[in-house]
């Protein structure tokens, strides 16, 4: 399990971090040459989740899904200075206990 909490957690920053390029471009009006380091964000994030050890990617994608959102959540506070409220909280434990359910439901 603490290997998969690694891959999710580096996976999550890579994703943000790359999508965090393209929103500080378009919308923060930073230097296009933001891109080039937040494509290679995209791609080790892609990469990333191929070493989740799952029959499915849809699986692994899902399960993902929990990890991201409260990895945006810390995002939002930690870089972007914005402490979230009380439903992005319970939003977010409620998405990790999701996650929990696909990751760890005994299959066949």
């Amino acid at each position: 399990m603490g290997r998969l909490a690694i891959i999710y957690g580096a996976a999550a920053l890579a994703e943000i971090g790359g999508c965090f390029a393209f929103w500080a471009v378009l919308k923060l009006g930073r230097s296009p040459w933001w891109l080039l380091p937040g494509f290679l964000s995209l791609i080790a994030f892609a990469w990333l989740l191929t070493l989740v050890d799952s029959e499915a990617a849809g699986r692994a994608y899902a399960a993902y899904g929990g990890i991201y959102i409260a990895a945006s959540l810390a995002w939002l506070w930690l870089v972007e200075g914005l402490r979230p409220d009380r439903f992005d909280l319970a939003g977010a434990a409620l998405c990790l206990v999701g996650a929990g359910v696909i990751l760890l439901a005994p299959r066949g």
